[in-house]
């Protein structure tokens, strides 16, 4: 795993790491997610999604805290180091919810929260609504927000700000697929607390603000076309 450094529009920082820098069985999923061939495949589109989800919930738990404990065997005991506390798993509905399940399926004992946000469409820029929210108590938590795709990264940033109502967590990591540069600009810019763990970080936005190549909408590819 390597600190971001492949594009020069992003500032390189400890805080933001690409999980796709380096060659592992996580390009292979991703590049099924982008493959338009097999993207046909809803459920291998959902299937791969929460691989890469248990991919990084396993990266990002080298970050968080554990204590020492002693079980026993069958045959005698052992000491281990078990986690302190589940982090609280957010995600934002509805194409967040195959990639919050790989995290769920590592962390699965964590509580979760859910936000339903989407995109004004027909503006010259970015709106964002935010219509619904659901969290637990966050003050002193790990909290880990997931969404599969960061665009403009205004959805996220406006969802974490609202989530912030149910408390102050201790500690702030954001995980996402595929990023635009200008995406990963603005969120390490209005959550600065926060460590951002991305698969990828692609060429650009276009002018509607999709990210480029990317792979085409998520939700869409998960459950199929909306009106």
């Amino acid at each position: 795993m390597e600190t971001l450094k492949p594009s020069s529009a992003v500032n390189s920082s400890d805080r933001v790491h690409i999980v796709c820098a380096e060659p592992s069985i996580a390009n292979h999923f991703l590049a099924e997610l982008r493959d338009v061939d097999v993207q046909r495949d809803s459920l291998r589109f959902r299937r791969n999604l929460q691989r890469l989800g248990e991919i990084m919930a396993y990266r990002i738990s080298s970050q968080l805290s554990y204590t020492e404990k002693t079980v026993k065997t069958p045959l005698g005991e052992s000491s281990s180091k078990q986690l302190r506390d589940f982090p609280v798993l957010a995600t934002v509905l509805r194409a967040g919810l195959p990639f919050h399940q790989g995290f769920l399926n590592y962390f699965d004992q964590s509580p979760s929260a859910f936000a339903a946000a989407y995109r004004i469409e027909g503006t010259s820029q970015v709106q964002v609504q935010v219509d619904y929210l659901s969290a637990p108590n966050l003050d002193e938590r790990v909290l880990i927000l997931v969404d599969p795709m960061l665009a403009s990264g205004k959805s996220l940033v406006q969802t974490y700000r609202a989530m912030l109502r149910f408390g102050q967590p201790r500690q702030v990591h954001i995980a996402a697929v595929i990023a635009s540069p200008e995406g990963v600009e603005y969120v390490t810019r209005e959550i600065p607390e926060a460590t951002l763990w991305v698969a990828a970080v692609d060429d650009h936005l276009n002018e509607q603000a999709y990210i480029v190549p990317g792979l085409g909408d998520a939700g869409d590819l998960s459950y199929g076309s909306k009106l």
